[in-house]
């Protein structure tokens, strides 16, 4: 069972590549950069920021 991040937390995150908002996928565990093409990891309630840990959109998992 993983952990939902916290709310406060996702307010305030952006894109470590194109510094725009995120939105957050609840059913995938991510969040995604439309402007950036790529989803960010959230594991155990933590966001992983890290540009060699995001999915690629145009990638299927």
């Amino acid at each position: 069972m993983s952990r939902e991040p916290d709310p406060e937390l996702l307010a305030i995150l952006v894109c470590p590549v194109t510094r725009q908002t995120l939105r957050y996928d609840a059913g995938r565990q991510e969040l995604v950069s439309e402007a950036a093409g790529l989803a960010y990891p959230i594991r155990d309630g933590v966001p992983v920021m890290l540009v060699e840990e995001a999915r690629r959109l145009d990638e299927t998992r």
